[in-house]
């Protein structure tokens, strides 16, 4: 722990680091949208052309986007509804901060930690729903009874709309959809069909114990995932892949193998944290802590530091793999994701040490890799 008074040590590079996020990662987001549809699609090269003002400006599309979210919130409020106990919070209600923080490091991760109206809990609310949902606003030019059927549900499918869309257009221009696509419609269907199932899992997570909500949390789930996520559609959408039977099976067997990964983990994970007599984790061996909690030291978390990490890669492998081998741009993805929990293991290490002091050393000893066995 930092001594009383002691100035909390700045992520994500201080204010300089987050002013250049703040321009970075929009720029980004542009770039892999403009490049996507382009015949070179080329990852590092300029974009081939720069839309003008009047494309980017469609009044219909957000008072769509706005109704949209509006439903979304509405649906959120509901009293018929599961309420989930969440974690208790370091620091109860904000982020440590140094009296006179920097308004655009601030600004970036956010001051306050859990902003609310009443019931209405801002992050929790975009760290599943628009995050997701605005996943299905980018193209939904094709109307379906699916998509009638959806509206039904608040979470699950409408996360998915906007592959089905893309899905839904391929077969317009081509007489069918490509097994390419299909591919990439399922897996990422069962992706988000797992998150929203394990919705309470939310809770848990280090965006909603420990990050404020500020543009960092915002971008993310508002324009960053809907928009980068869905890159592997919208580039097979414009760049066709053909994608024979037995490569298929193969890809299908490298995401099974990460969803195995990534779910046994999480059920693991969260059957010991709400109960550690669980018959299913009772016999897996833990090292105590100074403060109450045991850390798993067997099972799935024997194994690596973050397997529901390792997971998590090999799925986002099997994402890129039915978009080929031509084009660098559908592995952005990998590449970004690779990144993202590389730099988030390096801060949950941080915390855990902080938190757990000897014990933490005592398990990283037991466990030396942190997310792939014998190689990190």
């Amino acid at each position: 722990m930092a001594p009383q008074g002691s100035q909390a040590e700045l992520e994500f590079g201080g204010p300089l680091g987050a002013a250049a996020l703040l321009l970075l990662l929009p720029a980004t987001m542009f770039h892999l949208l403009l490049v996507a549809r382009s015949g070179p699609a080329r990852l590092l090269g300029p974009p081939p052309y720069l839309p003008e003002l009047e494309e980017l400006w469609r009044p219909w599309a957000l008072l769509l986007c706005l109704t949209w979210l509006g439903l979304q919130a509405a649906l959120y409020l509901l009293p018929a509804r599961k309420v989930a106990e969440g974690q208790e919070l370091k620091d109860k209600s904000r982020l440590r901060y140094p009296i006179n923080g920097n308004p655009i490091y601030d600004f970036f991760l956010g001051r306050e930690l859990n902003p609310r109206i009443c019931s209405f809990d801002f992050k929790y609310f975009c760290e599943l729903r628009p995050g997701l949902i605005g996943w299905a606003l980018h193209l939904t030019s094709v109307e379906t009874d699916w998509e009638q059927t959806a509206l039904s549900h608040p979470l699950c499918n409408p996360q998915v709309l906007i592959n089905l869309a893309l899905l839904m257009q391929e077969a317009e221009l081509r007489g069918s959809p490509s097994l390419a696509m299909w591919l990439v419609n399922g897996f990422q269907l069962l992706y988000v069909g797992d998150a929203l199932w394990h919705e309470e899992a939310v809770l848990t997570t280090m965006d909603i114990i420990h990050d404020g909500f500020g543009f960092m949390l915002a971008f993310g789930d508002l324009a960053w995932v809907p928009f980068t996520y869905s890159l592997q559609a919208q580039f097979l959408l414009y760049h066709p892949e053909p994608l024979g039977l037995p490569l298929a099976s193969v890809i299908c067997l490298i995401n099974a193998v990460g969803y195995y990964i990534f779910r046994g983990a999480n059920s693991q994970k969260n059957t010991f944290r709400k109960n550690p007599s669980d018959p299913r984790v009772a016999d897996l061996e833990t090292i105590s802590t100074a403060t109450g909690r045991r850390l798993l030291v067997s099972g799935w978390w024997g194994m690596v530091r973050h397997p529901n990490y390792l997971g998590d890669l090999i799925m986002a492998l099997a994402w890129s793999l039915p978009c080929g081998v031509s084009h660098l741009l559908p592995y952005f993805y990998l590449l970004y994701f690779t990144a993202l929990l590389v730099h988030r293991e390096a801060r949950d290490e941080q915390q855990c040490l902080q938190k757990y002091g000897l014990a933490w050393h005592a398990y990283c000893q037991r466990v030396p890799y942190r997310i792939v066995p014998y190689i990190y």
